[in-house]
C-alpha cells in the first residue's frame, strides 16, 4: 500500500477537454442569433400580413407596432430601463 495520495490521471495531450470561450464572446454570439432570428421572423411576418392580409388597412399598423414592440423589448432587455 502507498503511502501517497493517489495523483488524477492526466488527460491526454492533444485532447480538448476545456474550452477557451470567453463569457463576454458567448453572450454576444447568443445575442447574434437571437437578432437574427427576430429579423428572419420580422421579414417573414411583415411579407405575410403585406401579401396574404385582407384588410391591408391594419396591416401597416399592425407592422408597426410590431417593430415598436420589439424594439421596446430590445431595449429593455439591453438597458434595464423602460426609457433611456
Amino acid at each position: 500500500m502507498p503511502t501517497e495520495p493517489l495523483q488524477p490521471f492526466a488527460p491526454p495531450s492533444g485532447f480538448p477537454l476545456h474550452l477557451a470561450i470567453s463569457t463576454g464572446a458567448l453572450v454576444g454570439w447568443i445575442l447574434a442569433a437571437v437578432f437574427l432570428f427576430w429579423a428572419l421572423y420580422t421579414l417573414v411576418a411583415i411579407y405575410h400580413w403585406i401579401r396574404y392580409s385582407h384588410a391591408a388597412r391594419v396591416a401597416y399598423p399592425a407592422i408597426a407596432v410590431h417593430l415598436g414592440v420589439s424594439f421596446g423589448i430590445a431595449l429593455y432587455a439591453l438597458s434595464g430601463a423602460l426609457l433611456p
